[in-house]
């Protein structure tokens, strides 16, 4: 139960990291840098003011990691099958966010591989700090309908289906209920790691670095919106006029005195006046240009510090930016995207591997290198694409599968292409 405890308990750890990091992925954090006096002014008449930065920044790199096929084509079909080609999205994503995601391969009913994508505030795993191989992983669940806590702990020789009576149980809270043995020998789970560096006990969040710029862009974006309430409106004034007396009433409708009102309610266009004293003006609407340039200069951090071209955070220029440009200023976030695709790749690759040690029933460490294919990373016209491929081809330099594989179709539909064309075209 030693290895049980230490799962759990890896489990649980950062639990508090990921509620918060879930926070600012829905632009729900508090605000921050207010002073506390102006906390206590504002009381509950401020609503919330969050411009979602970090959705966008894992959204940015998610969708420039499409998986398109695997060095060996019998793969897809079975990936297509477990609906991967959609579900990697939610593993890249969940990465990017938390740090970690994990993917499970067994067999269902029927003996063909069985693939999920797991969380990690459900899925934990123990490494070999010498080899960095998996001997151990867990999930854990609670049954709402049962009322119990589940869970699954996944060893090399067995798996161990575990359940407690209660929500939220401790490891020694418990007990065996079902056992299976484990014919792969390896423990059939895959950690997909957002990380740059070999050492490390969790992946990094590709927000981490984002929480305090945009807590910073919320205050500024806040104080704007609270300076054109109170001081961007033009204020009206008036002097010589007499005060208005209405009579102040208590809960029960009674009349307990007097006050001094405005008789020329703000709302009125027109204001008149009998008195020939009367003067009427206007106080100067506040200069709203200081916030704006406050938010220019945290975005540009904001932009530094995620690869984020200009056009994604709303910095627009006067002029329309060419195609050319475009790509040019996508070079940095292009780059990391090529980056997380070879981070992403390895744990991809050993799925595969298990894919095909659960469909075949072989040794997963016996089975040859299969290398994950990706879309191009790079934003690119379909023109621009076709154009350089056609040439390509023309030139005798790629046969026609690569050039397909190429302009982005999966195995599955360049198999029913070539099938479909002329020998001549190919």
């Amino acid at each position: 139960m030693t290895v049980l405890k230490d799962l759990l308990q890896r489990l649980d750890e950062p639990a508090h990291r990921y509620a918060d990091l879930d926070r600012y992925y829905e632009g729900k954090q508090p605000l921050a840098f207010l002073a506390p006096e102006a906390k206590l002014a504002l009381g509950n008449r401020f609503g919330r003011m969050a411009s979602n930065i970090p959705r966008l920044a894992v959204t940015a790199l998610a969708e420039r990691l499409r998986i398109t096929g695997f060095s060996d084509p019998s793969i897809w079909a079975d990936w297509i099958r477990n609906d991967m080609d959609q579900l990697s999205g939610v593993a890249h994503r969940e990465a990017l966010l938390l740090g970690d995601s994990f993917v499970w391969v067994w067999s269902d009913q029927f003996g063909r591989p069985r693939v999920t994508v797991e969380s990690a505030k459900q899925v934990a795993v123990l490494t070999d700090p010498g080899s960095r191989t998996i001997y151990a992983a867990i999930k854990r669940w609670e049954d709402p309908n049962r009322k119990t806590t589940e869970a699954v702990m996944l060893l090399p020789e067995v798996i161990v289906r575990l359940r407690a009576n209660q929500q939220g149980a401790v490891a020694n809270g418990f007990e065996r209920v079902e056992e299976i043995a484990n014919p792969l020998g390896v423990v059939p789970v895959v950690n997909l790691r957002n990380t740059d560096r070999i050492l490390g006990d969790w992946g990094t969040s590709e927000i981490e670095d984002l929480k305090p710029l945009v807590d910073g862009l919320n205050k500024s974006l806040a104080d704007m919106m609270v300076s054109s309430e109170v001081a961007a409106r033009p204020r009206r004034w008036a002097t010589g006029v007499e005060l208005t007396e209405e009579p102040v009433l208590d809960d029960a409708g009674q009349e307990i005195g007097t006050t001094e009102v405005n008789p020329i309610p703000e709302g009125h266009r027109a204001m008149i006046s009998e008195n020939s004293e009367a003067k009427f003006g206007q106080l100067p609407a506040a200069d709203l240009a200081a916030y704006e340039a406050s938010v220019r200069v945290i975005l540009g951090q904001v932009m530094a510090v995620s690869t984020l071209p200009a056009h994604y955070v709303g910095v627009f220029s006067d002029n329309p930016a060419s195609a050319d440009a475009l790509r040019a200023a996508e070079a940095s976030l292009t780059a990391r995207a090529e980056a997380r695709q070879q981070t992403f790749g390895r744990a991809w690759e050993q799925v595969g591997r298990l894919i095909v040690a659960v469909r075949e029933g072989r040794d997963p460490a016996l089975i040859e290198d299969i290398r994950v294919q990706w879309c191009d990373a790079a934003t690119r016209s379909v023109a621009q694409e076709a154009d350089a491929v056609v040439k390509l081809y023309a030139a005798g330099l790629l046969p026609a599968p690569y050039a397909l594989a190429k302009l982005g179709y999966p195995d599955d539909e360049i198999g029913n292409i070539l099938a479909a064309a002329t020998p001549a075209v190919y």
